[in-house]
């Protein structure tokens, strides 16, 4: 539900007050109103306004001085002066003095609602225009990647070390932690910022795609190759390569992927011609290499040429100080995406959050607050906008599960498996993570289970 617009209105005529309020209260708009400058001021300092309809000429604080104080307070709260005394240099000193515009008693409704929903307008374009331009300057840099305890505070040292390098790099950490943020703050850091940063999932394709997505394919090298097309070794020629879920690699993928990095030099699917590249390849997992290479299931001389400089990114859970840091984040980011006025978070709620053990990570949280701000009914966020998850329900249902031994082995698989994928906003490859399963395994389960997605 999109908050109402909160105006302030002032003017010691009663009759004025008790018309404005109603008639703004009639459009849709949240209303209080003031008989005098002084109590407009103590409610300028107390709350956040949108708009304030101040009189002119009033006693003790006039309008101008009212605006003058309201704006020391809050600088871009628009005011717009209330005037029965229509004269060229009352409007001139208003408008001079920084009034959005004035109005003339006596006046109509449809006149004021025109010059708000004008004022809200603008205002609202002001904040979009705002944050975008925020985004775009601030993305992928390292103040987004936000943190302040000592775990992330080393990374962040590590990250910047590195960025000025040419090496490879290898960022571990678990599903959801900002393993590509952090790859991007390098490329965008480094010598090679101007040049393409270019990132391929190794576990969202087959083996034989993959090798496609990686290296390109000629006209005809196999059935669909209808043209030719460059793989991501070559779009990210002079740039960076970011391999997310380099673990997920088959072992003649990973051969070739090690001859790349060994030569500088490859040839496409079908093809003939050979092509040398410039890349920094940065790769990312959520997986233990060193484990997988003692299992033979990644190759160890790979494993050492990607791993020549490793960050490790620590899971949520164990930097929970940052908690927050990152909701103030998301909170600024979704009440303005959504057109929501939101403002803060309450003590209950952040003491929840704090104390969640974030199986999904930042992602999960990220989740968690925009979830949270979509279905907000208030200027802040309660315990009633967070997830059962957070709240600590799905533990003590599972609490009571286990202990019921009347319950099957089965029935406490289900309600687990019920549980996670809740907590994970029902992302599978998260879920499967946590559950230490793969995901044919999880959906197998899911549709024996008939789990269904929430609506």
């Amino acid at each position: 539900m999109k908050e109402k617009p909160r105006i302030l209105v002032v003017d010691d005529e009663l009759i004025i007050r008790q018309s404005l309020s109603d008639w703004l209260a009639e459009s849709g708009y949240e209303v209080e109103a003031v008989e005098d400058g002084f109590k407009a001021i103590g409610e300028v300092k107390k709350k956040k306004w949108d708009l304030l309809l101040v009189d002119l000429k009033m006693q003790g604080m006039d309008g101008i001085d009212v605006m003058r104080e309201a704006k020391r307070i809050s600088k871009e709260l628009p005011v717009v002066i209330i005037t029965g005394y229509p004269t060229v240099d009352s409007a001139v000193q208003a408008m001079k003095e920084g009034a959005y515009d004035y109005i003339v008693k006596p006046f109509n409704p449809e006149e004021i609602d025109l010059v708000i929903r004008n004022i809200i307008a603008h205002q609202n374009l002001v904040k979009e225009n705002i944050y975008l331009r925020q985004e775009l300057k601030r993305r992928y840099q390292f103040k987004d990647i936000i943190g302040k305890s000592r775990k992330m505070q080393e990374v962040l040292v590590l990250v910047k070390t590195v960025a000025k390098s040419n090496s490879t790099v290898l960022i571990q950490g678990e599903s959801g932690t900002g393993k590509e943020l952090i790859a991007r703050a390098i490329h965008s850091t480094s010598p090679r910022s101007k040049c393409p940063f270019v990132a391929v999932s190794c576990a969202a394709l087959p083996e034989t795609l993959l090798e496609s997505e990686l290296f390109g394919h000629e006209k005809g090298a196999f059935t669909n190759a209808i043209s030719l097309r460059k793989g991501k070794f070559e779009l990210a020629d002079k740039g960076t390569l970011f391999l997310d879920e380099v673990g997920d690699m088959s072992q003649n993928t990973q051969a070739d992927l090690l001859r790349v990095l060994e030569e500088r030099e490859f040839r496409r699917i079908g093809g003939s011609e050979l092509i040398k590249v410039d890349v920094r390849v940065i790769s990312a997992t959520n997986k233990e290499l060193e484990k997988l290479v003692k299992e033979e299931k990644f190759r160890e001389d790979l494993y050492y040429r990607l791993n020549v400089v490793c960050i490790q990114v620590p899971p949520l859970r164990e930097r929970r100080e940052d908690i927050p840091l990152l909701v103030e984040h998301f909170l600024t980011k979704y009440s303005i995406e959504n057109k929501k006025g939101i403002e803060f978070i309450d003590e209950d709620a952040l003491r929840l959050l704090m104390r969640y053990n974030w199986p999904g990570n930042v992602r999960e949280l990220e989740n968690v607050i925009e979830r949270a701000v979509v279905v907000a009914k208030k200027d802040f966020i309660g315990p009633d906008e967070l997830p059962p998850s957070v709240k600590g329900k799905p533990k003590e249902v599972l609490k009571s599960s286990v202990a019921d031994h009347n319950l099957s082995l089965q029935e406490i698989e289900k309600r687990h498996i019920s549980q996670v994928l809740e907590a994970t906003n029902w992302n599978i490859k998260e879920a499967a993570n946590i559950l230490k399963i793969d995901r044919t395994t999880l959906y197998n389960k899911i549709k024996k289970y008939k789990l269904t997605k929430p609506a």
